[in-house]
Formats: C-alpha cells, structure tokens, sequence
C-alpha cells in the first residue's frame, strides 16, 4: 500500500495538480504562485485593487495564454510562462488582460454579442418575411444566408477594437506601476517572430485580433507617448510596485535609492528564471530539458530543472546531489529545501524528508499550504508518536490558507479510525465534483460523529 500511495504522490508533492469537474486543470505550487503574486501585485495596486484580493492560478495547459476574471483572479497558463522569457514581458501580458477588464470589455462583449444576435434575428425576420410574401423562397434566401455573416464581421471587428484598446491602456497601466512597458515590445517581437509568415497570409478583417505586426507598431508609438509624458523618469512614473522607477531607456532598473543595480540572485529576474525551470522540469520530456537545460548549464534555473526531471524520472541520486548543489549555493532558499523533502520521502527516508520541509517553512514568506499538506503526508506515513495530531493541525492551518482536495485527502488518512475522516473524505470528494461519494462520506460521518460537532454540522451542509 505504501508503495503505492508513494507512486501517486510522487508528481503531487510540491506540484499539486486539481482536477476539477468541467474545469480546466490547475496547478498549485507555493513557490510558482508567490513569485507571480510579486510580479503581478504592482498592476493590482495600479488598478486600485485592494490588498489580498489578487489570487494567480496556474492553468495546466501548454496554450500561449492568460486571461483575467473579475479584475481579482489571475489565470496564467504553463504554456504562456515556459515561453514568456522575462517578467517584463509577463507583466505586459497581465497588463493587457487587467486593461480588457478595466475597460469594461467582458460586459461589453455580452452586450454586443446580445445585440448582434438580436440584428441577425431581424434580419432573418425580414429574410423569412420575404419568403412568404413573396411566396417565392429564392427572395429571401440572400438576405438569411447573410445574416450570420454580418453579424460575426460586426464581432470581429468589435473585438479587434477591444483588443487595440487593452494594449493601450495595459501600457498606462505598467507606467502607473512603475515597471518597464518595453515587455510588451518584447511579447509581440516574439509573437511575431512565431506567427508573422502565417499572418502575411490572413485576411486581417476575418481574425479577433489585430495583426501581430500591427500591435507592434502601435505599441511602441505608445511607449514613445508615455516618454514624453513622464520624461524625468525615463517615461516611467514612481509607481507603487516596490521601485522607485524604471528607466527603459536603460537595461535594469534603478533601485530604491536611486543607485544602478545589475540583475543579481534574489531579484524577480532570477525567482522567474527559477518558475520557468521548475515548470520545464515537471512538465517537458527529459529530452526538451536536456535542450533547453544542457549539463554544461551551471546556472541555478538549469541546475534547478535537471534535478526535477531527475527525480521525475527516478534517477534520485543525481536528484538530490544538483538539489543539495543549490542549497550550498543558496542556503536560504526555502524551496530548495522543498524539492529535497520530495526527493527524500521517495527514497523513503522520512525523517529527512520532515526536517528537510520543516526547514522549507521556516524560510519560507508567508503561507505555504502546498509545503504544509506534503509534511503532513509525510507524517502520516513515518507514524511516530504524535505525527498523525501534527499532520491534522498542519491541514487546519492549509485549508485555512487554501482548501484544496488533496489537503482534504492527507487529513482524512492522518484521522485514521476517527469518523471525522470520512467527513474530510466527503470534503476532498465534494471538491473533486464527485456527488455520489460525497453522500456516501457524507451520511457515514454523521451516523458516527456526536451530533452538532463542527465535522457533524459540515456534514449536513454537504449533504443538504
């Protein structure tokens, strides 16, 4: 049983993965989601969002994307950030999808959409209203055909509006927050680098979007306004983001009190080289990362994605001697000390596993309900005494943080015999969109649990 509750932990440790029901797959990760967090809190606070508000979810999916939903959840897909090579060019991108929602766009495109439909309703009115006064159907047969296609044109159109005016006002957003707009120079640069010689091809009135080559041309007569705009600041007003000011008209920015600072470890740069290479090292073939990270790579990022796809592999050994190689470098780098609390528990080493993530969280800023779940799990399998009470307490403190199945799942195996496990088996199903199981959880819990406890009442609400 052991080996195979280890198996199926062995990619859920540090990466936990949620399967919704009839959602796209999410990636929970503390180190991935606390360094986009940092990038992307500068653009909150220039949108007027309130602190705390701003949560980042990382979609498993290799689409070139991301989107924003009610201006607070920030939705970034794997694909977007193995590709996207700088946090400036990341942050235009999130400035793009923020200006969508500051403009108004999502409730716009509703609108639009229900008066489009409307118009081409009309006109297939009048179509079908030839038809019969006509008596004749070929009267009328033009004008329906061409109702739909006016009203997708219309569309289209409205859209690539849209599209214009989220890349303007992404760019004033990125001034506001002090940052470098230059990233969006570099998105579309890359963009079109990919998608030009198929674009040369396309009809530019039959796509959503404005030609790549256009944006970029458009974009970059928007920075050169915002130069004029706030010259003494190299274009750049002081922002609340944590700087001072970017100069873009140089190549790092300048630090708080207004020296040059060259990019060095510890600054976004090198914490988003590090996301990029712990995604490459979970997610592509160990032959893509031998590509991207070759062996004479000495650098952290490369280093960091080796021993992943190592201990994704099983090769545990030369896992753990590039993970121990970073810590040497680093040794206050809480997430080193995370992949080594992974890479032991498969060697079945757990009391190097627990203090290697109990090191993890004592470095760590902030929650780290991910790094909590996997120590309670640990726990749960060395069983010493008073593990399975540390495991529970761990959880509270996670699903505090952020109820999640998994968390829910450790919890019920750290209860045991007690029949608040299967009130916690019935949460993780209920979060897992399993209805059936959850009833089942559900009603046993509460045939055994004292009536009006906390897990009892919890119960009932899950099956009401």
């Amino acid at each position: 049983m052991k080996k195979i509750i280890k198996a199926f932990f062995i990619f859920h440790f540090s990466f936990f993965i949620i399967n919704a029901a009839h959602a796209a797959t999410l990636i929970n990760d503390t180190e991935i989601e606390n360094v986009l967090t940092e990038l992307i809190t500068p653009l909150a606070d220039a949108a007027n969002i309130p602190h705390g508000r701003l949560k980042v979810y990382i979609v498993n999916d290799d689409e070139f994307n991301a989107f924003v939903r009610g201006g607070e959840d920030v939705f970034v897909y794997t694909g977007l950030l193995t590709r996207i090579k700088s946090p400036d060019a990341l942050q235009a991108v999130i400035a793009h999808e923020m200006g969508h929602m500051l403009g108004g766009h999502m409730v716009q495109m509703s609108a639009r959409m229900e008066s489009e439909t409307m118009r081409a309703l009309l006109i297939q009115a009048l179509g079908i209203g030839l038809m019969v006064a006509g008596g004749n159907p070929s009267l009328g047969a033009g004008v329906l055909a061409g109702s739909s296609g006016i009203a997708q044109q219309s569309m289209l159109s409205f859209s690539r509006d849209e599209e214009r005016i989220a890349d303007n006002m992404g760019v004033d957003l990125m001034v506001r927050a002090g940052l470098d707009p230059r990233g969006f120079i570099e998105v579309f640069e890359q963009m079109n680098e990919q998608m030009g010689a198929a674009e040369s091809r396309i009809n530019p009135n039959r796509i959503n979007h404005p030609l790549t080559s256009e944006r970029l041309k458009n974009i970059k007569e928007k920075i050169k306004e915002a130069q004029t705009k706030f010259p003494s600041c190299g274009g750049v007003p002081a922002g609340r983001g944590g700087l001072k000011c970017m100069q873009y008209g140089k190549d790092h920015p300048v630090a708080q009190n207004g020296a040059d600072t060259p990019p060095q470890e510890g600054n976004l740069d090198h914490a988003y080289a590090m996301v990029r290479a712990k995604l490459v090292g979970y997610l592509d073939t160990a032959a893509r990362v031998r590509d991207l990270y070759p062996t004479a790579d000495k650098s952290d990022s490369a280093i960091y994605a080796r021993a992943i796809a190592n201990m994704q592999a099983g090769n545990l050994g030369a896992a753990k001697t590039g993970t121990l190689t970073l810590i040497s470098r680093r040794p206050s780098d809480p997430y080193f000390y995370e992949l080594l609390g992974d890479i032991e528990y498969q060697f079945g080493h757990y009391d190097d596993s627990v203090t290697a993530y109990e090191k993890s969280l004592k470095l760590i800023p902030g929650t780290a309900p991910q790094i909590q779940t996997a120590l309670a799990l640990v726990l749960t399998e060395r069983n010493k005494p008073g593990d399975r009470d540390n495991a529970i307490e761990l959880c509270k403190r996670a699903l505090l943080a952020d109820p999640a199945p998994l968390t829910y799942w450790v919890m019920a195996r750290a209860y045991d015999a007690d029949p608040r496990g299967d009130w916690a088996m019935a949460e993780y199903y209920n979060m897992s969109g399993n209805k059936q199981k959850t009833r089942e959880y559900a009603k046993r819990a509460q045939q055994n649990l004292k009536k009006n406890t906390p897990e009892y009442l919890k119960s009932g609400d899950l099956l009401r």
